[in-house]
């Protein structure tokens, strides 16, 4: 590989020793525990910080964009790994990137859109680090077509807390790697990551936004067009009923071939300073918000040209969104249900919330291929998934909550670790089989509030 320049490394918060933060939250800021952080500069310093007998149970951790608590570790320690953020090395001939896990998804798009290379699969944010997107081994709008992150990682440079340090590849330690990816961290301090990115031919993608009337009307919509397009996602306007249930808007998208390679700026549009009222996310103004948003696009169906940073990160537009939902937080439900029922239990679903008022303006219908990841934990299985956003009010959104994993459990589905705060230990173990497997692989020195809950 040849040598790629370096990302500019952040400011210290604490490089050789752990101090107490409060500040520390995951992105749905419903976990208020204190963290008790280091922040390594280089691999290097990483080994003693793993070995520390002042503190039995570590985690590394990256930008802390997951949701709920598989990124804290309130009764040990956590390695925040932002530091470790320079390119190793990268091929321009054939899209083989290495680069320390620290480095996040848009420092990568910034270096390789250029030379006409882009991210395999990309969740909804570039910024994640890249070791977070391999430890919760992150799907896209292109899951039909490549699976999940796991797929395209070649080799993993993996820190034991016994202080081995392993290259660990799908034909070399092979179990390893299977429990690494997807493995919320819980194997080892990731320190590297050999991924292969894909070829492009533009940053542009060609977009058709299609709304739909009803969720009948989704489903072969979706069927059609992940024959056609590589990208595929639907919004779902989870507040309508009766007729209307389930209507949305589906984008679907193909690559460009015009040679554009305009990389993406990370500055804001706007950013939420403040925790917004948490009365402002209301059935009223959620259930005017999906009214207006569906007939814009009714009215604005189309064809369009989309730079990919408008395309697969609108959000990243907004700094602080997620103070959108007051300082109570929010939490997350995602979820996959395999093909056979997927029609009858999306629309379960998605009456329940309707009849809740549980308001809900992020919401994302989306169907998973047939690809499977290594990973012994992956969340993403062939058929549906739906993703949504609540705002944190107590035993109403408990319950809420507990009446859609009745559904999702009676359907044989799952839960995503990345996006969970709150699932039980007995819906872990059903919805991934093989725990025990990865139990046995699972680093005895990393543990963390997720992993704690869901083992109990």
């Amino acid at each position: 590989m040849t040598a790629a320049c370096k990302t500019p490394a952040m400011p210290t918060l604490a490089e050789g020793t752990f101090l107490e933060r409060t500040d520390v939250l995951s992105w749905g800021r419903t976990t208020r525990e204190p963290q008790h952080v280091a922040r390594p500069r280089f691999r290097d310093d990483l080994l003693p910080l793993t070995a520390s007998p002042d503190w039995p149970s570590k985690l590394a951790m990256g930008l802390r964009r997951s949701y709920g608590d598989s990124c804290l570790n309130s009764k040990g320690a956590l390695i925040d790994a932002t530091g470790l953020d320079r390119f190793i090395g990268f091929d321009p001939q054939n899209g083989r990137l290495r680069s320390e896990a620290g480095i996040s998804l848009s420092s990568i798009l910034q270096m390789a859109v250029p030379q006409g290379w882009f991210l395999p699969t990309t969740p909804g944010t570039r910024f994640v680090t890249l070791g977070g997107a391999v430890a919760n081994d992150v799907h896209g709008k292109n899951h039909h077509r490549a699976g999940s992150l796991g797929r395209s990682v070649r080799a993993l440079g993996l820190l034991r807390s016994d202080g081995r340090r392993l290259t660990v590849t799908p034909q070399s330690e092979c179990a390893l790697f299977n429990a690494t990816i997807g493995g919320l961290g819980l194997t080892g301090v990731i320190e590297w990551v050999d991924l292969q990115l894909v070829r492009v031919g533009s940053a542009f993608l060609e977009v058709e936004i299609l709304p739909y009337e009803n969720l009948d009307a989704f489903w072969p919509l979706a069927e059609e067009s992940t024959a056609r397009f590589e990208h595929t996602v639907a919004w779902v306007d989870c507040m309508a009923s009766g007729s209307r249930a389930g209507r949305g808007v589906f984008m679907r998208a193909n690559w460009a071939d015009d040679g554009r390679f305009e990389i993406h700026a990370d500055g804001a549009v706007a950013n939420v300073r403040i925790d917004m009222p948490g009365i402002a996310l209301n059935h009223a103004s959620v259930a005017a918000f999906n009214e207006i948003y569906f007939r814009y696009h009714q009215l604005r169906r189309k064809k369009m040209l989309q730079h990919y940073a408008a395309f697969f990160y609108p959000l990243d537009s907004i700094l602080n969104w997620n103070r959108l939902y007051g300082r109570r937080g929010m939490l997350q439900y995602q979820c996959a249900i395999p093909w056979g029922n997927e029609r009858q239990v999306m629309r379960l679903l998605l009456d329940e919330i309707a009849r809740s008022g549980h308001a809900s303006f992020l919401a994302v219908l989306k169907t998973f291929g047939d690809l499977r990841s290594p990973g012994l934990l992956s969340f993403p299985r062939p058929g549906a998934t739906l993703a949504l956003d609540f705002p944190e009010r107590g035993p109403q959104t408990v319950a809420l909550l507990q009446r859609l994993d009745a559904i999702v459990r009676d359907a044989d589905g799952a839960l995503y670790p990345a996006k969970d705060g709150r699932m039980s230990a007995d819906m872990f173990k059903r919805a991934y089989p093989r725990w025990q497997a990865f139990a046995g692989l699972k680093d005895p020195a990393m543990n963390s509030d997720f992993w704690r809950r869901v083992m109990q």
